[in-house]
């Protein structure tokens, strides 16, 4: 018996999701030869995917090899920030693409690649639910775009930012809440990263920030430090020279990322870091035992341990932070996040 193959696709529309982050799917419903009708749901980038896996599959029909033998259809790359008018716009195109692609010879309108792409999967008839986070205390909202948080109440993250702001919806309300005030039901490990990397990452600050606490860093805008611990309430490790201490995430990016930084911030709609963990009160956790926390003395000597094995400890160390003022007169008491 031959093999089903897809007979007409045709684009519905598309939908907007919010697990495990916010993104768009289009809505297509594909017919196939033994009569059947399925609806089933791709984002535009996983189309792309799929359309070069195809052009590398028939290099002569996508003019690799000589450009006038190109017949399979044009599609244009997804742009590094999906946005609702951008799928929107995109919807003929796509839906032409579509066209195109079903009336190529069979060859490549009935192969393997293209009939396990418009297959029906299981999160197709059932997508993803998001999984409930507790709130451990009560936080009160300090602007319109946040939500109002009360100990015990559970909510659904529809975005995780790794500023430390989440967007969050509890019962019909929806608002951006600090990372810090949640935790998940199944256990209290969290998405960051479990432990220090004393080899550091490179990153330039976008925007100055002046310490508040002792354990965190003043730096200006511009400067190059580097990432030794990413953790989830967007406080960052960061180390400059010798110095470690924490630094807003959202304050930070990479070389040539300074695009994605300002548009992250467009959304979440502020200009002030998250809480920081050490700031709550009257946390209460649901499980007896949460991850230990590093003090920054010894993010600080493990630091300099690292560096100096390696030979790249500098000889006149920079010392801008509470911190490190306190280390020079003797106190070199321990932090905790």
């Amino acid at each position: 018996m031959a093999d089903t193959y897809v007979r007409h696709v045709e684009l519905l529309g598309f939908e907007k999701r919010f697990y495990p982050s916010q993104h768009y799917v289009y809505m297509i419903l594909v017919k196939w030869s033994d009569q059947s009708e399925k609806l089933i749901y791709r984002r535009y980038p996983e189309i792309h995917i799929f359309h070069k896996t195809l052009k590398e599959m028939f290099p002569i029909e996508a003019g690799d090899i000589d450009a006038k033998d190109r017949i399979i259809p044009s599609l244009p790359a997804p742009k590094w920030l999906d946005s609702q008018r951008t799928t929107e716009t995109r919807q003929g195109t796509l839906a032409e693409y579509c066209r195109s692609l079903l009336n190529l010879p069979p060859k490549i309108s009935r192969c393997q690649l293209v009939r396990s792409f418009f297959k029906v999967r299981p999160e197709d008839e059932t997508p993803p639910a998001p999984h409930p986070y507790r709130v451990i205390a009560n936080y009160s909202k300090s602007s319109k775009y946040e939500l109002n948080l009360k100990a015990g109440d559970l909510v659904d993250i529809v975005e995780k930012s790794p500023n430390g702001w989440w967007f969050c919806q509890h019962e019909t309300q929806r608002g951006w809440a600090p990372a810090a005030y949640l935790e998940p039901l199944d256990g209290p490990d969290e998405s960051e990263e479990p432990e220090p990397n004393y080899a550091g990452e490179l990153y330039k600050t976008s925007k100055a920030y002046k310490a508040v606490e002792d354990d965190e860093l003043t730096l200006e805008v511009g400067e190059t430090i580097e990432v030794i611990h990413k953790l989830l309430d967007g406080w960052w490790v960061v180390r400059k020279g010798e110095e470690t201490g924490y630094y807003p995430s959202m304050f930070l990016c990479r070389t040539g990322q300074k695009k994605e930084v300002e548009a992250e911030k467009a959304v979440v709609r502020r200009e002030t870091p998250p809480p920081r963990r050490s700031t709550i009160r009257n946390a209460q956790s649901i499980h007896t035992k949460g991850r230990q926390r590093i003090s920054q003395d010894t993010y600080r000597r493990q630091s300099r341990r690292f560096l100096q094995q390696r030979g790249r400890l500098p000889s006149q160390p920079r010392k801008n932070s509470r911190a490190a003022l306190a280390e020079k007169n003797g106190d070199t008491g321990t932090c905790f996040m």
